[in-house]
């Protein structure tokens, strides 16, 4: 019993894929924060040529 635990590696598999997972996630949410910037900037520029004396 003891050698088929230390043979088993379904741990050490679930830990990769859970870090690849984590690695994709951060990737992502910097990705959208810049994206985020970046529109924000954007609508703020479009607000200055447009007049931006409107409110909604």
């Amino acid at each position: 019993m003891l050698a088929r635990l230390i043979t088993d590696e379904s741990g050490a598999t679930a830990i990769e894929y859970g870090l690849i997972v984590a690695l994709i996630a951060i990737a992502m949410i910097v990705a959208l924060q810049s994206t985020g910037n970046e529109l924000s900037t954007t609508m703020s520029t479009v607000e200055t040529t447009l007049g931006g004396n409107n409110t909604v």
